[in-house]
């Protein structure tokens, strides 16, 4: 019979913070929590959080932020006291270079339980600054009971075979099904004014410089489309519309938009709508400049829309996994990054755009993987499993 857990989670941006990391960490500990276990994240304090209870998780927030080689502001000494005392059955830390890790990583073993490290990438790995960060790393990857990883080929797994890191599991990002399975009660085309028939490209992702807006940008005003919209929705893009209209950088880019009289729409949407646009959207387009293991990947899949993506984070597996996308032809800097080709980029689009009945067939083959393998229900059974392994010791 399975075993009630008292779980730690340990992530640096929690709800109502936005972004992959917290949406992982949520999706996993609400769902244990509602399997009946006791579930409490520790990370950073939010402003907008009211309740230290939310949706049956326990939230332990402390006034800390930061990283080891940038150095971390607070007193760290409170978290890591809690980690100590509060009788956890497994204490798992949601990714490196952040605090919620990095102030507590020489001290593992005098926290109890047994601890398991979701490292999402190593992120930072290819960064000199970083480089007696990653000599650490060695010895302390040593010291997890099980090494969670989103990707069989990439940055942070291959560390962690090449220094003997225990417990290897490979269990990758997913989609909420609560979402993509719910019923559709408006339109977002009708909404933003897009005809139904038009060919509807989507952008999802927070704008921060380096999720590929502009790349998304240049390609579309780049391509041959007729009766075609470009939707960018994510979290602070009233930045990006701004530099759109006014920035040095962008202005080639709009004249050539005003002349092809292109139509990009930039939107802040709820979430609500953001998962309509999945749904109406006919093709995801992602030239991201650098990604761990895309969510936005998982969430076009279970919209059952095809998407066209770089090859920043694993993409390519993604793909090999699901046949739902095709890769934008990239080139890796040597940090790590990804680059799009615009030429070649914006001729694979033109091929695409141009046969609709691949468009729809793609995107109904990736639905039905992701049902299968990659709803939020599935990923945390995985995690869940894992931890009652570790606990009864058939780890």
């Amino acid at each position: 019979m399975a075993q009630v857990l008292n779980i730690a989670h340990c992530v640096e941006s929690y709800a109502p913070a936005k972004g992959g990391m917290p949406e992982v960490v949520r999706q996993l500990s609400e769902r244990m929590a509602a399997a009946g276990h006791k579930v409490t994240v520790f990370t950073s304090a939010h402003a907008q959080r009211t309740s230290n209870v939310l949706n049956g998780v326990h939230i332990n927030c402390f006034h800390l932020s930061g990283n080891e080689v940038n150095g971390i502001k607070g007193n760290t000494g409170e978290y890591l006291e809690e980690l100590r005392r509060g009788n956890f059955d497994v204490v798992v830390f949601f990714a490196a270079q952040q605090w919620a890790f990095d102030s507590v990583a020489d001290e593992l073993d005098s926290i109890p339980g047994k601890k398991v490290f979701v490292p999402t990438g190593f992120s930072h790995f290819h960064n000199s600054e970083y480089r007696q960060y990653f000599e650490k790393m060695k010895t302390r990857i040593g010291k997890f009971d099980a090494n969670v990883f989103l990707s069989d080929n990439y940055a942070d797994i291959n560390f962690a075979r090449q220094h003997n890191a225990r417990g290897i599991q490979l269990i990758p990002n997913g989609a909420a099904e609560e979402e993509f399975e719910a019923p559709q009660t408006f339109h977002i085309r009708q909404k933003l004014g897009i005809a139904p028939d038009a060919l509807l490209l989507l952008h999802v992702g927070s704008y921060t410089g380096i999720k590929g807006q502009r790349e998304a940008i240049e390609i579309f005003i780049r391509a041959r489309l007729k009766n075609a919209v470009l939707l960018l929705a994510g979290d602070k893009n009233r930045y990006l519309k701004q530099q759109l209209a006014r920035h040095p950088r962008f202005l080639k880019l709009n004249l050539l938009r005003l002349l092809k009289r292109k139509r990009i729409i930039i939107a802040e949407l709820t979430r609500e709508e953001t998962v309509q646009a999945f749904r109406e959207a006919d093709l995801f387009l992602f030239p991201s400049n650098v990604e761990c293991s895309p969510i936005v990947l998982f969430e076009s899949m279970a919209a059952g829309v095809p998407f066209l993506a770089s090859a920043a984070g694993n993409t390519e597996e993604i793909i090999t996994w699901s046949k739902a996308g095709w890769l934008l032809p990239s080139t890796r800097r040597t940090n790590g990054w990804v680059d799009v080709k615009p030429d070649e980029s914006t001729a694979l689009l033109e091929k695409l755009a141009a046969d609709r009945t691949l468009l729809k067939q793609t995107g109904k083959a990736g639905r039905e993987v992701w049902k299968a393998r990659f709803t939020w229900a599935h990923i945390a059974g995985q995690y869940t499993a894992l931890y009652q392994q570790l606990i009864s010791g058939a780890q």
